[in-house]
């Protein structure tokens, strides 16, 4: 199955201000980068508060476990793809039929989060606020995707499907509350903000929210690599041979990108130092349980369907370790398998942060 972004008609005119950074080029671009380098982006922009969070998600598989399954029954449908036509009609966005739904397409979106300043209301009660930006793609005038459209919330996503439902249309040109105004607002430094971190060549012609630099980059020394070493390690390592493997992993960042396969060559000794497992694309649930056991010290069981495999088992393995605060990791290794490791999930946000700062990629696995 191949992934569509949208193909149907959108009812409105064209998203084309030339002078918004809220453009279908920018969005497009940004698309491009989650599509073919894994799906997801942590970041630190200047003038937002914490880190902002960026994933691509698509119907019907990043709705197709457990939990995504019991909300859509809860919100009274029977699969993701009626809650996908329920949201186009919001959009006015034309619906699936019964027969190109069962052609078994995926239609991308992607979830922008990140905390602004509270409205004047909120700020009684809070000091910061969560700002949800979904972008679902579409076509105005032309049988190719050349447009978007944005749904809107100002809450938490604690049930995703009934987040999803109760976000508004988004008119980012009138914003009709200060909640949506401050999100506008912050939400063109958020894409400035990638566009810098991702090397996206911004149009003269637009008018940027801020004439900063909105990526601070952070210095990579040795003591980077000692927090990175400890973190994936959950400081499960001995002091010496935190010291070693931070000084290989440095000296090889530092390297002549000729070197490229001396490089990665380090990457795979380090991670063999802690305790991970090396596995091929294809892997059962009870190989699973039982790596994953030995790397955690205690017995995981999770509960799947039958016939659920490799990383089909994603959630399932998340949900339960999660339980323990844990999250399953890994490092990319650009073939056919998975280097697995366990990480503390209150750490997870900063070795990704990490990752990109020292070039070693990681990778979130939903």
């Amino acid at each position: 199955m191949r992934h569509m972004k949208n193909f149907f008609s959108g009812l409105f005119s064209r998203n084309n201000d030339p002078k918004s950074i809220i453009s279908f080029d920018i969005i497009d671009q940004i698309y491009s980068y989650l599509y073919n380098e894994g799906g997801n982006l942590e970041l630190k922009v200047k003038g937002i508060k914490e880190h902002v969070s960026v994933n691509l998600f698509y119907f019907p598989g990043s709705l197709d476990h457990e939990e995504s399954r019991s909300e859509i029954e809860k919100a009274g449908f029977s699969s993701s793809y009626e809650v996908l036509n329920e949201l186009y009609k919001k959009m006015n966005i034309g619906t699936l039929s019964q027969e190109m739904i069962d052609q078994g397409f995926e239609y991308d979106f992607i979830h922008f989060q990140f905390y602004s300043e509270p409205t004047s209301d909120e700020k009684k009660m809070f000091n910061r606020t969560i700002k949800n930006f979904i972008i679902f793609f579409c076509c105005t005038d032309s049988i190719e995707t050349n447009d978007f459209k944005i749904l809107y919330s100002g809450t938490h996503f604690f049930d995703y499907i009934k987040g999803l439902l109760d976000s508004e249309l988004l008119d980012f040109n009138n914003p009709k509350n200060e909640s949506q105004a401050i999100g506008v607002k912050d939400f063109k430094l958020v894409l400035q903000g990638i566009c810098q971190y991702l090397n996206i060549q911004i149009p003269d012609n637009i008018v940027l929210p801020s004439s900063e630099n909105l990526i601070t980059a952070e210095e990579v020394t040795l003591q980077t690599f000692e927090e990175f070493v400890n973190l994936v390690s959950r400081a499960n390592i001995e002091e010496k041979e935190l010291k070693k493997q931070s000084k290989l992993l440095f000296k090889n960042f530092n390297e002549d990108v000729t070197q490229y396969h001396s490089i990665v060559d380090g990457h795979f000794d380090f991670f063999e130092s802690i305790n991970c497992w090396n596995s091929d694309w294809k892997f059962d649930p009870e190989d699973a349980e039982y790596f994953i056991s030995e790397m955690i010290g205690e017995n995981l069981n999770f509960e799947y369907p039958q016939e659920t495999y490799s990383h089909n088992l994603f959630p399932y393995i998340q949900s339960a370790l999660e339980k323990l605060n844990l999250e399953l990791m890994t490092y990319d290794t650009y073939g056919d398998n998975y280097l697995f490791f366990v990480v503390n999930k209150i750490d997870v946000v900063r070795i990704l942060e990490l990752s990109e700062i020292i070039k070693i990629k990681i990778d979130k696995l939903d």
